[in-house]
Order: C-alpha cells, then sequence, then structure tokens
C-alpha cells in the first residue's frame, strides 16, 4: 500500500437539535462534486407533519457552493428520524446508497409491520447496495465502504480520504457506543464492527451520525481514531468484549424506545419514501401494538 498522507475531503457537518442528529455534506470546494450523508426529514410525531427546514440547509449550502450532489449515503436504517434522501434527490440530484443487509432488516421489520408497507425485501428502493470493499467516487475523492454491523445488521462506514462516517457504531468519546438490541442487533458484532473502525490510522477523522453533549460541552461532530482509542468511555484501548458486552446488555435494558423509532424505521427502509398513499391520497404511518 502507498505510503503517502490520505486525501483530506471537506466536510460540512449540520445538527438537527430535535433529533440530536449529524448530516455531513463531503465535497472537495467551490463547485465540486458533493455528497450528502445522514440527511433528516422533519416530522411532527403529535400532528403526522412533515416539513423540510433541516433539509433545506443542505440543500441551500450545496447551492451556495455550487456543489453537485452525487451521493445520498446512509450509515443505515435510522430509528431516530426520517431521510430527506428522496426530497434531496429530486431537488439536486444523486443517487441514494445504504448497505446491502437492507434486506435483513426490510425483512425483519417487515414481520413488523406485517409487511404492509409495500417493502421490496430486496433493497430496490435504493439506487445502491453497498457491499463491504465496495467502492465509489465522489469526483476526485475515492471512498469505500467497511460493513460495521451490531447497532443494525445493515451499518456501514463510508471512508472518504482521511474522513469516516461511522454512523451509530461510535459516539462522541464521553459518551461511547450506541445500543445493540434493536432486531438484528447484537453487542458482541457491535464491539468487533468499533474495533474495526479504530484499526484505521490514528489521525483519521471519524464523523458522527449523532450527539448528545452533556451540559456545558459543544456539539460534537467527529473525534479521531487516537482520540477514540484514548478516551471513548465504551471502547477506548483496553476495554475487552465481555466488558462491552456486559455493560452494553445491562445498559440497554434500561433504555426506551426513540421516539421516532416507529415512524422512521417503515420509512428508512423504503429509502425515506413514505408509506404509499390509500385511496383518500393520504400515507399513513403503521404503529404495532404491544410488539415491540
Amino acid at each position: 500500500m502507498s505510503s503517502a498522507p490520505a486525501v483530506s475531503p471537506s466536510v460540512d457537518s449540520f445538527f438537527d437539535p430535535v433529533t440530536a442528529t449529524v448530516s455531513h455534506v463531503v465535497h472537495s470546494g467551490q463547485g465540486s462534486p458533493a455528497a450528502i450523508v445522514d440527511s433528516v426529514l422533519d416530522y411532527d410525531p403529535k400532528s403526522g407533519r412533515t416539513s423540510r427546514a433541516s433539509a433545506d440547509r443542505l440543500a441551500d449550502f450545496v447551492a451556495e457552493r455550487n456543489l453537485k450532489v452525487v451521493w445520498h449515503l446512509e450509515t443505515h436504517v435510522h430509528a431516530d428520524h426520517l431521510s430527506a434522501a428522496p426530497y434531496l434527490k429530486g431537488k439536486l440530484g444523486g443517487k441514494i446508497g445504504i448497505g446491502a443487509r437492507i434486506v435483513e432488516v426490510q425483512e425483519k421489520f417487515g414481520k413488523v409491520f406485517n409487511f404492509g408497507l409495500d417493502v421490496s425485501g430486496t433493497g430496490a428502493e435504493f439506487d445502491q447496495l453497498f457491499e463491504d470493499g465496495d467502492t465509489f467516487s465522489i469526483g476526485d475523492l475515492k471512498g469505500y465502504v467497511l460493513h460495521v454491523p451490531g447497532h443494525t445488521p445493515a451499518d456501514v462506514a463510508y471512508v472518504i480520504g482521511d474522513a469516516a462516517f461511522v454512523g451509530d457504531t461510535l459516539f462522541a468519546p464521553d459518551l461511547g457506543s450506541a445500543r445493540a438490541d434493536f432486531p438484528g442487533g447484537d453487542a458482541h458484532t457491535l464491539y468487533h464492527s468499533a474495533r474495526r473502525l479504530m484499526t484505521l490510522p490514528e489521525e483519521t477523522r471519524l464523523y458522527l451520525c449523532h450527539d448528545y453533549p452533556p451540559e456545558g460541552r459543544e456539539v460534537l461532530t467527529c473525534a479521531t481514531v487516537g482520540e477514540q482509542r484514548a478516551k471513548n468511555k465504551h471502547l477506548a484501548d483496553g476495554i475487552d468484549e465481555a466488558s462491552f458486552v456486559d455493560m452494553r446488555v445491562k445498559r440497554d435494558k434500561t433504555l426506551s424506545l426513540p421516539v421516532l423509532m416507529l415512524p422512521s424505521v417503515q420509512v428508512n427502509m423504503r429509502a425515506g419514501h413514505l408509506p404509499p398513499p390509500e385511496s383518500n391520497g393520504v400515507s399513513y404511518i403503521k404503529i404495532p401494538i404491544d410488539t415491540l
């Protein structure tokens, strides 16, 4: 392998305080091709209304810099926000990509929702299904995909030069890791996925999908591999698999489901498309009773 320094893409991050989600725009500067990672469609669970202020922030940034969006990259099927990828694709162009094991998520949650959402079961709703090791381009920027399951079966990280977009596999060092108790999740698997990310060069910037900053700390959108290895409260060097799994399993039993899990999963496993309208022209979110 070459010892030349990794290319360092420009990354602009946008924090949505309602869902604590961080979306990222990856590019090479003014007028260059770009990718949008983990966009947010605003959704009010009280009224069932969607809005697009968060997505339009990304679209406005893209327009101001004359960027050309070629990818909308999803790190996984999010359980805490709806994806704005279809909306942004219609507005800006580009293709929607996700890990190939989305088919497992569609199968598992298709059963939860009784296959009533017109879900393909093959991932056909997405433009690209990425396997582990697949490569892709954002203009002159070259990226590759790491399969990092554990939080869900379909989690992937996108490594682009000295930046990696890790989804929910790692949180900020003072927060540790995401839960592993969703259908198809596994704490042992999550441990090994996190360790895989930590084999990247120490200077690699790991861009987060969420941050829940404690009082007094600013929102953190990335941390280097070196920082995670030294300081991650759940996964720093020296914490073994058995200790991590014991902590994760016990902690997950205390957590309630995310507020937007049910609407998010049934939309996001369809690449961000809302359920098809019924005969009256209205889309409906299904809520399974006494199931999860």
